[in-house]
This record gives structure tokens, C-alpha cells and sequence, in this order.
């Protein structure tokens, strides 16, 4: 089943839907796993999403008898403070401008208040071994930088296509921090999501953190190019089965 919950995000003080999935048959006392995701709207239902393709996950997890809830966070549709609220560093594109940083505040919430509030509302396993991260983008960027800086909370991240070039100085410095053993990063990139020269140098970027990552004591990285795909949740509910499967989600 879906359910949506208005929750306020204490750091932004601006109320925000939840869109959380949680599986319609119960057994007596069980508890499932949790996956926070960015950019709730657009994972289950087409009629939702910004543009009009979701990923398809409550029907993949339905068919799957996925044991886990899904908590979705919907993003600030207001101008560029998505993208804001996404982003852990400051940066600049031509296209937005120079983008300020507030995510870092977004992930502490999720983290401690979010989590709490979860736990004690639904059927949820609260150890760190069974809670997890996940989103694409911005989304993405975001759940990278929860396995670095919040591994203390989250034993598995899911970035897809995460939006790295634009941060990449940042979040190369970071990758110095300690990040928990038995934490497991999928990082995953389409080859045509950007023009040929920016998909080169985002593609080298890539491999240079996935570099930095497996260097990390206890840290299991799981890579994946799909070279025919391009930035979109038609290319995301496609590889959704692969990060399911290899994170052993659903």
C-alpha cells in the first residue's frame, strides 16, 4: 500500500509529503527493512511524476513480494530549491546559476528526527544493518554523500546517476572521512546523459570516487554503466531490478 504523510522538516520549517510504501500482507510482528528515497513523487505512480513516467516501484515490489518500506520525501518544487536541498556543497551551472548549499541540514534531519519519527510509527527494523538510502540526481548525490558522512545511520546507498561534476572538487575532498565497515555503495551512470565531453569527464569523475571508495577498509562498491541509457525514470525503472537485487532489497 501507499501512504502519505505531511511531516515538517524542522531545518527548512516547511511542511513536505511522504510517500511511503509499505507491503499490504503482514505477518504477525514483522518488521521490514527501510530505503529512504529522494524525490518521493516520482517512484510509484506515473500520475504523480514531474514527468509523467515514475519508476515503477511499488508494482516492482508488489510482484516481488518486497519486504521493506519505502519512504519517499517529496522535493520543494519551487524554483531551484530542489536542487538546493539536494546538494550538500554550493556550486554553479550555467543553466541554474550559482546553487547554494542546503542539503547537508536535509540529511541530518532524515537521519535523526525522520528516522525516529518512522521507527516509532511503523513496523521498521531501526538497526543501521537494515536501513538504507537511496535516489537519482540530485537524489543520488545525496544518498553518496549519506554513505561518506552518515554511514553511522545507513548500511546501504543507492546512487543512481547521481550528479557529481558540478561538486566533484567537494566530494573528492570529503572521501577522506572514515566511513563505517560493512556499508555498500551502488553508484551507477548512463552513457547518454550528458554530450560526449561532459559524459568523458563525469565518467573519469566517477571512477576516480569509486577508486577512493573501494580503498576504504570494509566498503563494498558496486558500479554499474549502462552505456544505451540515458537520465530519466523510463532508464531508472528499467535498472530498478539490478540495485533491488544486488543490495539484496527485493
Amino acid at each position: 500500500m501507499i501512504l502519505k504523510e505531511k511531516v515538517m522538516i524542522t531545518p527548512y520549517q516547511c511542511e513536505r509529503t511522504l510517500h511511503i510504501y509499505i507491503p499490504d500482507k503482514k505477518e504477525e510482528n514483522e518488521r521490514f527493512p527501510v530505503l529512504y528515497m529522494f524525490d518521493g513523487h516520482n517512484l510509484f505512480f506515473d500520475n504523480e511524476a514531474t514527468y509523467g513516467k515514475s519508476w515503477g516501484m511499488k508494482k516492482y515490489l508488489d510482484e516481488h513480494n518486497g519486504r521493506v518500506i519505502v519512504v519517499g520525501i517529496e522535493c520543494n518544487h519551487t524554483g531551484n530549491e530542489r536542487l538546493s536541498e539536494f546538494t550538500p556543497y554550493t556550486f554553479y551551472e550555467d543553466e541554474w546559476g550559482t546553487v547554494p548549499e542546503k542539503g547537508k541540514a536535509l540529511l541530518k534531519w532524515m537521519s535523526t528526527d525522520l528516522k525516529k519519527w518512522v521507527d516509532e510509527k511503523y513496523p521498521s527494523l531501526t538497526d543501521r544493518k537494515n536501513t538504507y538510502i537511496g535516489g537519482s540526481s540530485m537524489g543520488g548525490l545525496m544518498a553518496l554523500y549519506a554513505a561518506m558522512m552518515h554511514s553511522d545511520v545507513y548500511s546501504k546507498a543507492v546512487a543512481v546517476s547521481p550528479h557529481i561534476y558540478p561538486v566533484y572538487k567537494s566530494l573528492r575532498n570529503d572521501l577522506g572521512c572514515t566511513i563505517h565497515e560493512d556499508t555498500v555503495i551502488y553508484i551507477s551512470w548512463g552513457g547518454l546523459e550528458y554530450k560526449p565531453h561532459i559524459m568523458a569527464m563525469a565518467t573519469d569523475q566517477n571512477l576516480q570516487i569509486l577508486r577512493a571508495l573501494m580503498k576504504k577498509p570494509g566498503v563494498d562498491v558496486i558500479p554499474h554503466c549502462f552505456k544505451n541509457d540515458d537520465h530519466s525514470e523510463k532508464a531508472w525503472e528499467k535498472e530498478l531490478p539490478v540495485w533491488m537485487k544486488e543490495l539484496n532489497i527485493a
